[in-house]
């Protein structure tokens, strides 16, 4: 690790390297825990499959994990990828099979209920494989830790007898924030029912701090029954948990959504109560869906990581991932396109950096320091518009475009854009084509798109986009009483040629799509022709 990079670190403006700086310098004072590592960790809840937001939660966490290790080359650090499995199942979710297999075990752990897929020895198991699966498939670096094998396997009994010794302490900050009726119930400890394996959420009517057990009285028989608090006999609440976690585990660094922050602030103060001082936390913002609500994985709003990769590339959804984490964020389909571009002008911007500026360069973060080499000459914007005029689903014929636009590019020399293409063919038929609406040009536009027809003809076989765009833009302006701004001109080619509100930079569009076909879909719209059936031509 160079000494200037380390230097660079300290000086970045980017916010993986602000947490960073933050976490080594107020939480750890420059120094090496007792532990002999930094503890980074990331949180699941198995109820249900890996998501979207699980892949934002462990991209971000680990993007500051090696912020850290650039800023602390000689200090260790772990990632702990902890899965809640002891949690009780309170309902069966919608999206599995054999429901009812599932129905009779409800209020036991997820590791203790039959795994509805049969593939697995529990649902709580089978769904840590998709997580660890999930994880694995885009190269995270992490330790999986399980909550069943941390309880069962006396990792947290030293805690847990914790809890039990300051137990008034932490029921002096938990029922406040209680309502009457669950106050009179509430025990941070649950029980797992000997009889019945049944989570239980009951009032602890005894606790013996030496012998490290409580009392309850079973709901069904009326019995007393004395249960150890460790060896996976009891688990605890939720927020109790949380912060007991912290504490025995060492936790340095965990962030959760900006919903969590109450909560954030409840494990905290138990976490201080145990003896330990709580994780640096960064509170993001949540996901919005297209109408601004909040995304619900009960609600099925907003999309998935899968929705997203099958119409764009995992390193734009990073990009999305990266940008501003503490500000709401639209996480719909219309997304997509700015992201792959955004993450395009980033990669391509890279290689022309200096040390410092590159550390504030998204793609530096995505890549793990070391960016690929995903240029590509045209944006995801531009392909779209090539596959609507150009009326093909065939990768080989938009190649044939691109070709001659930058001659001696092919799939095998940029396999990055060959995939862009790809996507962009899939994104266009799903999205793009079904809100075309052409406008017909009247007879002041067609004045001005027969002049930039005539300019377009006299212009070179080899004009570059550039050139193209000087002309657009002079067209423009010779028929400002038409078009007040630059701005109308290039709406109404938008409306009339491409079927669109919005679009790309015009003479990069004709350049790729050839100035012979160029000047014949400028004379279908002379000829008062609706363009929303491309005419078939010739590759």
């Amino acid at each position: 690790m160079s000494h200037s990079l380390a230097h660079s670190a300290r000086e970045s403006s980017a916010w993986p390297f602000q947490e960073a700086r933050d976490l080594l310098d107020k939480r750890l004072n420059g120094k090496v825990p007792d532990k002999g590592y930094v503890l980074f960790e990331t949180g699941y809840g198995p109820s249900g499959l890996p998501h979207i937001g699980t892949f934002g939660e462990v991209a971000r966490t680990s993007w500051v994990r090696r912020a850290f290790e650039i800023l602390a080359p000689d200090i260790p650090t772990r990632l702990f990828a902890f899965s809640d499995d002891m949690d009780a199942l309170r309902k069966v979710p919608d999206n599995i099979p054999n429901k009812d297999r599932v129905r009779e075990h409800l209020g036991k752990p997820l590791t203790r209920i039959p795994d509805p897929f049969g593939t697995h020895e529990s649902f709580g198991h089978h769904n840590n494989a998709r997580l660890r699966g999930f994880l694995d498939s885009f190269g995270f670096d992490y330790e999986f830790k399980s909550a069943t094998e941390m309880y069962t396997g006396g990792h947290f009994d030293q805690a847990l007898r914790g809890v039990l010794e300051h137990y008034d302490a932490i029921m002096a900050v938990m029922l406040p924030t209680l309502g009457a009726e669950r106050q009179a119930t509430y025990s941070p400890f649950l029980p797992l029912c000997p009889r019945t394996g049944v989570v239980l959420q009951v009032p602890v009517i005894h606790r013996d701090v030496d012998a490290g057990t409580i009392v309850y009285q079973d709901p069904q028989t009326g019995e007393k029954v004395e249960v150890p608090v460790t060896g996976g006999a009891c688990k605890l609440q939720w927020k109790p948990d949380w912060g007991m976690r912290w504490h025995a585990l060492g936790v340095d660094y965990e962030m959760s959504g900006k919903d969590l922050i109450p909560s954030v602030d409840l494990a905290g103060k138990i976490c201080r109560i145990l003896g330990s001082t709580p994780p640096k936390n960064l509170s993001y913002e949540l996901f919005l869906d297209e109408n601004g609500q909040k995304i619900s994985k009960s609600k099925g709003n907003g999309l998935s990581v899968e929705d997203w990769l099958k119409y764009a590339p995992e390193e734009s959804l990073a990009l999305f991932m990266y940008q501003k984490p503490k500000a709401a964020k639209r996480l719909y389909f219309d997304v997509i396109p700015r992201a792959v571009d955004d993450y395009v002008a980033h990669a391509a911007a890279f290689a022309e950096q200096d040390p410092v500026a590159r550390l504030t360069n998204p793609a530096w973060h995505i890549h793990n320091g070391e960016p690929g080499t995903d240029k590509t000459p045209l944006t995801f914007g531009i392909l779209l518009n090539l596959v609507g005029v150009a009326n093909t689903d065939d990768p080989a014929v938009l190649w044939h475009y691109i070709r001659n636009y930058a001659p001696g590019s092919s799939p095998e020399t940029m396999p990055f854009l060959d995939r862009l293409v790809r996507y962009a063919i899939v994104y266009y038929n799903d999205f793009v084509r079904p809100t075309k609406q052409y406008r017909i040009a009247n007879s002041a536009d067609k004045t001005a798109l027969a002049d930039l027809r005539e300019a377009l003809k006299a212009a070179p076989a080899d004009a570059s986009g550039e050139d193209l765009q000087n002309i657009v833009y002079a067209i423009g302006k010779q028929h400002g009483e038409t078009y007040p701004g630059l701005r109308d001109w290039f709406r109404a080619q938008y409306e009339i040629l491409l079927g669109q509100e919005q679009g790309p930079r015009m003479g990069s569009f004709f350049a790729l799509y050839g100035l012979d076909r160029s000047i014949a879909l400028l004379d279908r719209a002379i000829a008062g022709e609706d363009l929303k059936a491309p005419a078939e031509l010739d590759a």
